[in-house]
């Protein structure tokens, strides 16, 4: 059997094929053109156990590639792969190797592979993620030249209303209302472009069954609960619901030995928009539900805000994970028992 390794970069990928013995059979960069990296390891196509691409910010086209060429791909999960740190030299080669070598061990750390049709929805509602973040960036900026301006800041929604009209009407120098009325059309633009994302992103979750399973939960509505169903994906791939709260970064992370702190492990480790997506339930739940209100006071009096917050992000994220996997909705006894 051959094993193949794939250290992937912005623009060129070394590929290295390895034997049984772990002897390099074949090893070169390439640039990052699919026609060029199947040629090199086409020879050992029957005899490849597997083709392992380091997960970067750009592998969809080459796993994508090679599926459909007909090879077995595993997404190495880059994070939960360490190598010896005493090692006297190391490189790219070293690295495309070292994947092939966990791949013939049995012992590769693999992230889950989402269908293209889940991905280009999913990247879509982080896009509408993205152009909010940039709004909300800008309507700071008009609300914090008001207060400069005025002694008292006007309300996000306020600048969201806000026209080219109703900026001169305002009692404020040509030049400030200049830049104001510059933030007011990008916030519109922007506006327009959300909607939009949205609409497309509603669209297509109604047709779910589990987006109206989430929507039962409360502090969850409509974008949080189109988050959380993207993000997720198959809830099958998690084997317990503890892997989901952890996958959501809703558990500790924290390294201990003989009943003591040694140190902590990677916080960041697990995905960062379910992680928002259950905090920001937790907020709104908290509002909306007394036993969910109940179950953060109890935390917090033993504990402080943040702990007691995410502690009720937790419960939530595991109330989501049977719900998926059972196919019923919110049982609020069960999940604040």
């Amino acid at each position: 059997m051959k094993y193949c390794g794939i250290d992937l970069h912005s623009n060129n990928s070394v590929v290295s094929v390895l034997d049984e013995q772990d002897h390099v059979v074949a090893e070169k960069r390439l640039p990052n053109d699919l026609a060029k990296i199947i040629g090199l390891i086409k020879p050992w196509r029957t005899e490849l156990a597997g083709i392992v691409v380091e997960s970067t910010f750009n592998w969809y086209w080459l796993v994508d590639g090679l599926k459909e060429a007909g090879f077995t791909v595993y997404l190495a999960h880059t994070t939960a792969i360490r190598k010896y740190e005493g090692l006297k030299h190391s490189g790219d080669e070293a690295d495309a190797r070292y994947l092939a070598h966990l791949l013939r061990l049995g012992i590769l750390p693999t992230g889950t592979i989402l269908e293209p049709e889940h991905r280009a929805i999913r990247d879509l509602a982080r896009k509408r993620m993205q152009l909010v973040r940039s709004r909300t960036t800008h309507i700071l900026a008009v609300e914090n030249i008001t207060a400069r301006q005025n002694g008292s800041r006007i309300t996000s929604n306020q600048v969201k209303q806000l026209t080219a009209q109703k900026v001169d009407a305002m009692p404020l120098a040509a030049d400030v209302a200049l830049a104001i009325k510059t933030n007011v059309a990008v916030i519109t633009t922007l506006s327009e472009q959300i909607d939009l994302l949205e609409k497309r992103l509603l669209a297509d979750m109604k047709a779910r069954p589990d987006y109206t399973l989430l929507t039962s939960v409360p502090g969850i509505g409509k974008v949080l609960a189109t988050t959380i169903l993207l993000e997720t994906g198959p809830i099958d791939r998690f084997k317990a619901a503890g892997n989901f709260a952890s996958y959501a970064r809703c558990v500790d992370s924290v390294h201990t030995s003989n009943g003591k702190k040694k140190g902590q492990g990677n916080t960041k480790n697990g995905n960062k928009y379910l992680a928002w997506a259950f905090v920001e339930a937790a907020v709104y739940a908290m509002r909306l539900n007394a036993e969910a209100k109940r179950s953060y006071e109890r935390k917090k009096a033993k504990t402080n805000n943040v702990v007691a917050i995410k502690a009720l992000a937790h419960k939530l994220a595991r109330a989501c994970y049977h719900m998926l996997k059972e196919g019923r909705p919110f049982d609020v006894t069960r999940c604040f028992a």
